[in-house]
Order: structure tokens, then C-alpha cells, then sequence
């Protein structure tokens, strides 16, 4: 069997090995009902989704036909550490500077990868991300997330 479309390929066996392995993962905890789900419905379901994606994606990359077999290019490793850093960053901050500092730093480390930033572009991002960040997970969810930095709040 040939594969037609690199990118698709490999992007399609990311996909399902993700998601098998989050759906496996997920069958550490408890399902409960479709009524009542337990934690671990959600990423079961979302696990077992993003598979099959991934499979129809691997079909597409073995069935179809691309111009010169799509192949994958360089890997952009820049904007690529600039984000898994931001990420990181976030994960450290958010206990000691709160959600209202640290949400809008990952905002801005992770847009200052792209070749296209913009301070303004990336300073509304923020505060629309912030703000929807604390309606969903603070008002909402009711989620005890520190909001302040602990030398303010404290």
C-alpha cells in the first residue's frame, strides 16, 4: 500500500494514537451514566472521536491522491519551543500570580511566535480570553482558581 499524502498520514496516526491513548487512560475512571457521566465519560468519548478522525484522515492519506505525495517540511522548531514554553510558564505562574496575570502572559509569549503579531491583535486576545476564561471557570463552574497574585490576594 502507498501512501499518497505524507502530511496526512502521519497527522491521521497522531490523531489515533492520542486519542487511543487518552480514551485508555480514561478507562481508569469511573464512566457513570449518560445521565449522571463520571469523570471519565468525557475523555472516553473524546479519546474514541478523535481516533476515528485519525483513521479517516490515514484513509484519506492512503486512498487519495496529492500532487507530489504532500510531503512534510521542515519542523518549525521557534514557534514551537516559544509555545510549549508559554504553556509551561502558565503552569507555573498561575498558582503564584492568579489567572488575571498569568491568562494574558500566555497570551502574549504564545502569539509572539507567529510571524504575523500584533500587540493589539494579541492584547484583545487576551483580555477576551481572560474574561470568558472567568465567566466560564470562576462564575460558572464555580472552579477555586486563584485570580490574583498571592502577594495582592494573601
Amino acid at each position: 500500500m502507498k501512501i499518497k499524502s505524507q502530511r496526512d498520514f502521519w497527522a491521521g496516526l497522531m490523531f489515533v494514537l492520542i486519542g487511543l491513548g487518552f480514551a485508555w487512560g480514561a478507562t481508569n475512571y469511573s464512566m457513570g451514566q449518560s445521565a449522571r457521566p463520571g469523570p471519565g465519560y468525557f475523555p472516553l468519548g473524546l479519546g474514541l472521536f478523535l481516533a476515528v478522525l485519525g483513521a479517516i484522515e490515514l484513509f484519506k492519506a492512503l486512498t487519495i491522491e496529492t500532487e507530489g505525495g504532500d510531503p512534510i517540511g521542515a519542523i518549525a522548531w521557534k514557534p514551537l519551543l516559544i509555545i510549549t514554553g508559554s504553556v509551561i510558564l502558565f503552569g507555573v505562574a498561575l498558582p503564584r500570580l492568579g489567572m488575571f496575570v498569568s491568562l494574558p502572559l500566555l497570551v502574549l509569549v504564545a502569539a509572539s511566535a507567529s510571524d504575523e503579531f500584533h500587540w493589539k491583535d494579541a492584547l484583545i486576545n487576551a483580555v477576551i480570553l481572560t474574561a470568558g476564561s472567568w465567566f466560564i471557570f470562576i462564575y460558572g463552574l464555580k472552579l477555586t482558581i486563584p485570580l490574583w497574585p498571592t502577594f495582592i490576594a494573601g
